[in-house]
């Protein structure tokens, strides 16, 4: 089986000074932090804590009052940079067409912008769902699908357009422990696979200690620490602790 190979390393991401507000009340408050090339970056923190208003920002769905956002050293807001890198997007709920079958929906973007030849398409597809665990599911409608499944079918959506860069919001929400899993492991092998940089934002402890390089940990739209998964484990500011006890907790209790 050849699956498609892209051959870029990932790119950087610099977050500098990023402020944004809605109807007076601050949501991100100076928001500082660099994602590295082929990096897994994980931003955690509590519901409400500013992670997807953050990552709207990235791929350019929202302007901060302050602050700026570079690819590779170059601020979004200037002409044509999202355009000059290709960023991929798998939405917390999956964001699946369910007119489209899987097949449909995985190749769509070839497809719309008559990227690549039909047969090719097919083929790319195939190949991709195969990585994703999902082969033979092409002609499946997303109705079919388990949670976990059309979480993969997202990924590989995004994955057919060879990312540099592919965000993802709340990856886990809403699946049981072994789908959280399944899909943990597949942000991991595609990150060694393609080299791909990877921006992840997430309240779940378990995935974020899992496959990250480095987290940073943001509440009330503050980061409060970046590090390892080792280096925020010993974090001692009191409400890293805070979170990341509750975080045990919660666990345990679902576990029980």
């Amino acid at each position: 089986m050849s699956s498609p190979q892209p051959n870029h390393q990932g790119i950087g991401v610099q977050v500098r000074g990023l402020r944004k507000s809605f109807n007076r009340h601050e949501v991100l408050k100076g928001v500082d932090f660099e994602v590295k090339p082929g990096e897994i970056f994980v931003l955690m923190g509590p519901s409400g804590s500013g992670k997807s208003v953050l990552l709207k920002h990235v791929i350019g769905l929202e302007q901060p009052d302050e602050g700026e956002i570079l690819l590779e050293g170059k601020p979004i807001q200037s002409s044509n940079v999202l355009d000059e890198y290709r960023l991929a997007m798998v939405f917390q709920s999956g964001a699946l067409l369910n007119s489209l079958t899987v097949g449909e929906n995985v190749g769509l973007y070839l497809t719309e912008h008559r990227l690549k030849p039909p047969e090719e398409i097919d083929r790319i597809v195939a190949d991709t769902l195969e990585v994703l665990g999902l082969k033979g599911t092409e002609e499946k409608m997303p109705s079919e699908l388990s949670g976990g499944m059309k979480k993969r079918v997202a990924i590989a959506r995004a994955l057919v357009i060879e990312p540099q860069l592919i965000l993802y919001d709340e990856p886990t929400s809403e699946l049981d422990p072994l789908s959280s899993v399944v899909i943990a492991e597949e942000i991991v092998k595609l990150n060694e696979r393609i080299r791909v940089t990877s921006l992840v934002v997430s309240h779940d402890r378990d995935l974020a200690f899992g496959v990250a390089h480095r987290i940073a940990v943001i509440n009330d739209g503050t980061i409060l620490a970046i590090g390892t998964p080792e280096e925020i484990k010993r974090c001692q500011n009191p409400l890293v602790r805070d979170f990341l006890n509750a975080s045990f907790r919660r666990a345990d209790l679902h576990s029980a």
